[in-house]
């Protein structure tokens, strides 16, 4: 229709227009991104050596069978068809061990023989094979693998000569930008699929490292850990996830940013492991409310909700209530920045932590260590006083002191110390923030009490002053949380 419309309104000014065009310029073309290529074929040429396929093997138990399963028909006994049931269940359920295989993509990183891949492609494979794209299979060994990031490397030997890739500059990237991505979707080698970079920074809940980029170029099962090309030909993203809810490409996928991806490759390459920064707190979200509660201007930076024995973050009383602002001179604009932050610090290396404690900026100089294997809370030591109660109707809590009989009731650790809530209104405050009967208010407006009393008399206090809302650190069942709670009138 639109296509109809403009041209019987160019017929009708044709004769103008002309006039027109001979004294109209050229349009000037702004600077800035180029324009769509008008084919993607030689820069695909270029890189389709570099990309692999990985094909794993791992031999699986099968599971002991039953044959009297509720799915199992019974023939009733001496009937002629007890026999016939039995020998076909008995094949049905052969429990030999068999062997598994799977596909993915990878691409080679160095010419020496290093290949990246996702840590999924090859986990748990007994044989991982190269292939390459003249139909080459090679044996790999694995050299290392970083779960939290789902990255592995693999090495191969050949007297092939090799096509290494480049990394590029994922943070420069900009959504809308031309991106290419090669793979072997369904075991098909060497795919091509162009899209554009659809959106940065996406969290789908996978680790606490999701930095994802999301691209729109068709990725399929098969396209896991083969790369996402920049127009120059460099890599800036590894394919690892699609969204969809059919199985199949829906044009939603996501890759693991080349700026997160290199160095872990890189540690990879050089220690078979990753050695992450750590400075050993637990952190949570910094919400509107939980801002205001403590006066900073705006929601920002990562919460502390506990801190680890014997971490950096103890070493100079970094506590729990601070926010971190900055790391290392860098803004913490919202909390999941941080770990990755953390993580990318060189060990033993001497950085400023600046953080929001009871309205101030306070800074501390702090020696990143490198992250143990396990990482413990520090918990408040019990004074096993007796129990009183209190209620506080601004938040709609029944609240009682810790005692024993209250511990066994609700099953708090004797490590966990504070006020006890023993009853929750409903539609109150409190209740609309997820508050329920047998959580453990640790702290109120960053003071710890241990008196019900003295939470009920922090939220007087906290209503007098103004605030429209009370900060809490709660516990339950040994997991820390800062909750801000609105005042009620």
């Amino acid at each position: 229709m639109i296509q109809l419309i403009n041209s019987a309104r160019h017929a009708a000014v044709g004769g103008l227009a002309a006039a027109l065009l001979a004294l109209t310029p050229a349009p000037l073309h702004s600077a800035g991104p180029r324009a769509a290529p008008e084919s993607f074929a030689d820069l695909a040429e270029q890189l389709l050596p570099s990309v692999v396929n990985i094909s794993t093997s791992q031999v699986v138990k099968a599971r002991p069978g039953r044959s009297n399963t509720p799915d199992t028909p019974q023939a009733p006994p001496g009937s002629p068809f007890e026999d016939f049931f039995k020998d076909f269940f008995d094949r049905q359920q052969d429990n030999r061990p068999r062997r598994a295989t799977s596909l993915g993509s990878g691409f080679i990183v160095d010419a020496a023989g290093y290949v990246v891949t996702n840590n999924h492609v090859i986990a748990d494979a007994d044989e991982i094979t190269v292939v390459l794209q003249d139909d080459t299979s090679l044996k790999a060994e694995l050299v290392g693998r970083d779960t939290e990031t789902d990255l592995a490397v693999l090495r191969v030997k050949t007297d092939k000569k090799l096509t290494a890739v480049k990394w590029g500059n994922s943070d420069t990237t900009r959504v809308g930008d031309w991106v290419l991505a090669i793979g072997n979707p369904f075991g098909l080698t060497s795919t091509v699929t162009a899209g554009i970079l659809s959106a940065r920074a996406r969290d789908i809940n996978s680790g606490r490292y999701d930095d994802f980029l999301q691209i729109d170029a068709p990725i399929n099962k098969g396209n896991s850990g083969g790369p996402t090309f920049n127009m120059a030909g460099e890599v800036i993203g590894i394919n690892t996830a699609i969204y969809s809810p059919s199985g199949g490409s829906v044009g939603v996928a996501f890759a693991i940013p080349a700026s997160l991806a290199q160095p872990v490759v890189e540690q990879l390459k050089q220690f078979g492991k990753t050695r992450r920064g750590w400075l050993g707190v637990r952190i949570q979200h910094v919400s509107d409310e939980i801002a205001e509660s403590l006066g900073l201007d705006k929601a920002r930076g990562a919460m502390v909700a506990s801190v680890s024995p014997k971490s950096p973050a103890e070493a100079v009383k970094i506590e729990p209530g601070d926010v971190v602002l900055t790391f290392d001179g860098k803004d913490v604009t919202e909390m999941r920045r941080l770990p990755r932050m953390v993580a990318d610090t060189p060990i033993n290396k001497k950085v400023v932590v600046s953080v929001w404690r009871k309205g101030k900026e306070v800074k501390f100089d702090v020696v990143v260590t490198e992250a143990p294997e396990n990482e413990v809370a520090a918990l408040t030591p019990d004074t096993g006083k007796g129990s009183s109660k209190a209620t506080v109707d601004a938040l709609g809590l029944a609240l009682a002191r810790l005692g024993p009989e209250l511990r066994e009731k609700y099953d708090i650790d004797a490590q966990v110390d504070g006020v006890v809530v023993t009853d929750v209104t409903a539609d109150s405050p409190a209740a609309q923030k997820g508050i329920r009967a047998g959580d453990v208010i640790v702290e109120v407006a960053q003071e710890q009490d241990k008196e019900p009393q003295d939470v009920a008399a922090r939220v007087q206090k906290a209503k007098d002053t103004g605030r429209k809302s009370v900060l809490m650190l709660v516990d339950r069942q040994g997991d820390l949380r800062f909750v801000a709670i609105k005042l009620d009138g």
